[in-house]
């Protein structure tokens, strides 16, 4: 249950950080992507099942809130949660690098998809600028504030762990 406060807090805290203080320091009109190490890490960490609902609840605050087609983002989310879920396996805590990686190819898979879905559709074809001035400097900006963030992420859920297996220490 204390597990399930945490991520609501952490979802609304991460879609507050996204939408406010990121976009008043943004770098040439790109602010890095919160909702999308969220949802990676905790599919990361918990899961297929706990990856889609993360993602699926992230995607709904975007499209509640930014999107024109309710459920568009929702779906974007749901399914990057669900793919970084397989990874669960190998889940190793005190690693970085593998969460890094899977928060790189879900940014990208997550801008990508967006332009194609967004862009490509209403016939502007200019990828090359698109990948230049956005899809690279979103991944980039992304990846550095991942490196301050997942290890939040992690601490909070290392604690709601030992909170609810009993343990009263918080490592």
């Amino acid at each position: 249950m204390k597990r399930n406060i945490i991520l609501f807090f952490v979802i609304l805290c991460g879609f507050v950080l996204q939408t406010t203080l990121f976009q008043a320091l943004n770098f040439g009109g790109i602010s890095p992507n919160i909702l999308i190490i969220i949802t990676v890490s905790y599919g990361f960490m918990y899961g297929k099942k706990c990856g889609m609902i993360v993602g699926f609840l992230c995607g709904m605050l975007m499209d509640i809130f930014y999107g024109n087609v309710l459920g568009f983002y929702a779906l974007v989310y749901l399914y990057i949660g669900a793919a970084n879920g397989v990874f669960h396996s190998i889940f190793y805590q005190d690693d970085i690098k593998l969460p890094l990686v899977l928060i790189l190819a879900s940014d990208f898979a997550y801008s990508f998809t967006c332009y194609v879905l967004l862009y490509l559709l209403r016939r502007r074809f200019d990828m090359i600028f698109y990948f230049k001035k956005i899809i690279i400097p979103e991944i980039v900006y992304t990846i550095f504030v991942t490196v301050f963030i997942y290890p939040c992420i992690l601490l909070l859920n290392r604690s709601a762990d030992d909170v609810e297996r009993g343990d009263n220490k918080v490592v």
